[in-house]
């Protein structure tokens, strides 16, 4: 008996071409039951589907930024099996020739990268026992991702799932949200590396990573208890916490495949400029990651968190520059302080607001210019941090510029410290107790002074202006 398992993932991502895979159909299937269909995918008799260029290209595009090998000549195959939500009785699919070979990611090896259409969907109803069927979904453009038996447990399962994720959004070929069913993850897993069972359509990273270590032990104790194990395909109960038997594992000659013979093979080179492809890649999450750190000095968490969404760093990365230019500085990066204030400010301030808006990067009404304006202002000590929070709600509201809203709501900083230090002797002289505190080696007493003068500013002055002078007049004395 193996001391470790033998662990391999399906990954399914629905494409989010205009169309279906197959026909001119929307592909729109979150919209009203049954509104974007047609006899090509409906399957009525006589219809003939013509593959969607886009989604072929997507799977290339995929295939190349995992480092994958493009076919020399591909096709498109029949499965044949029977649901009552499909159609046609069989799905197009593809099974010897799949677009992609090889490739890695996290590493894991990438077996193969195909492309095929997806089921409907059937509604249940508990109460008459009645089941109603959506279309919308069938035809929809489906990549399905197949790995070698590399991944070591559950959490690796969910790591290679979550970077894949990114990797699918930053292409642009899907949205990949797992809670409206547009990638499903399916894990096989072995711990005698003869029976196998395949946990099916798993919808979370938590969840995969919860059903693949409850699975390595149900076949562990199985196995030490002189049990079979049956190849079968398995569900999650989320409630339970455990996995349940779904059906027997069907093997590739159950779906009888054979070339689909409306769909002629094709040379995806013949096709596609390959190379210009390759060159038209994004930057990728890790290397993106990788050059954040370097470059912007911020260390992994922080990185990790930017590049979580190709959006947010790009974003981010505009508002750095905007610092840059307005520091005119020939260093490769700003310096620590700006950096660690438009992150903070970035990551903690305005990432609130939008989540309490409910509203994307690509939605605010701020522009990274203004904001780097902001940070610029704080970083000098123009407004304080708690004038900053006031701006920057202004600004998410309003898109203006910082500085005009600083004028406007009368928050420019009193930089003449001839006055300030009017209203810090003003100050020790109405409160002679935590001045002589502060003297005998009272620090705290030190903060209540500033706070007074910064009432008496309205607090229009820096903190660390004040506490220099309150620490200089008051030794003097």
């Amino acid at each position: 008996m193996l001391n470790k398992p033998t662990i391999g993932l399906e990954i399914h991502a629905e494409l989010n071409t205009a169309t279906k895979m197959f026909c001119d159909c929307l592909n729109r299937p979150e919209e009203t039951p049954n509104s974007h269909t047609c006899p090509v995918c409906l399957a009525h008799p006589g219809t003939l589907p013509v593959p969607n260029k886009k989604a072929v290209e997507s799977v290339l595009r995929v295939g190349l930024a995992l480092g994958g090998s493009v076919a020399d000549i591909s096709k498109f195959d029949r499965k044949n099996y029977f649901y009552p939500d499909l159609p046609k009785g069989y799905q197009i699919s593809q099974y010897d020739q799949p677009l992609i070979t090889g490739g890695q990611l996290c590493g894991v090896r990438i077996r193969r990268i195909h492309l095929e259409e997806d089921t409907g969907t059937l509604t249940h109803d508990s109460k008459d026992g009645s089941s109603m069927a959506d279309f919308n979904r069938a035809g929809v453009p489906l990549m399905e991702l197949v790995t070698e038996p590399d991944v070591v447990d559950g959490e690796h399962c969910a790591k290679f799932a979550r970077e894949f994720q990114q990797i699918l959004r930053y292409l642009g070929v899907s949205d990949a949200d797992m809670e409206k069913g547009q990638m499903r993850i399916e894990a096989n897993v072995s711990w005698d590396m003869g029976t196998k069972t395949e946990l099916k359509n798993i919808n979370s990273f938590r969840a995969v990573m919860d059903a693949v270590a409850y699975e390595i032990e149900r076949q562990k104790e199985a196995l030490e208890k002189g049990e079979k194990l049956v190849q079968e395909t398995r569900g999650w109960d989320e409630a339970k916490r455990k996995t349940f038997s779904q059906r027997i594992k069907e093997e590739a000659h159950d779906y009888r495949y054979f070339p689909e013979p409306d769909i002629p093979p094709f040379v995806p080179a013949e096709i596609f400029d390959l190379d210009e492809m390759r060159a038209s890649l994004p930057e990728l999450p890790l290397p993106k990651k990788d050059r954040f750190m370097r470059e912007y000095g911020l260390n992994e968490k922080q990185a990790d968190f930017l590049t979580s969404e190709k959006e947010l760093a790009d974003w981010f990365e505009n508002a750095i520059s905007e610092l840059l230019t307005r520091d005119d500085s020939s260093a490769s990066f700003p310096e620590k302080k700006p950096l660690e204030l438009m992150f903070n400010y970035f990551s903690s301030d305005l990432m609130g607001l939008m989540k309490e808006a409910k509203e994307s990067i690509e939605d605010i009404k701020i522009n990274p210019a203004n904001f780097a304006a902001l940070v610029d202002m704080i970083a000098d000590n123009k407004i304080n941090s708690r004038q900053a929070k006031d701006v920057l709600g202004e600004m998410f509201k309003t898109g203006e510029d910082p500085a005009e809203l600083i004028q406007s709501m009368g928050l420019e900083s009193i930089t003449d410290e001839g006055a300030i230090l009017e209203v810090v002797r003003s100050v020790i002289s109405n409160n002679p107790k935590p001045a002589e505190d502060f003297k005998s080696g009272k620090e705290a007493a030190l903060m209540f002074l500033v706070g007074s003068a910064m009432r008496e500013l309205k607090g229009r002055a820096s903190p660390e202006i004040l506490k220099d002078l309150f620490r200089k007049e008051i030794s003097s004395s």
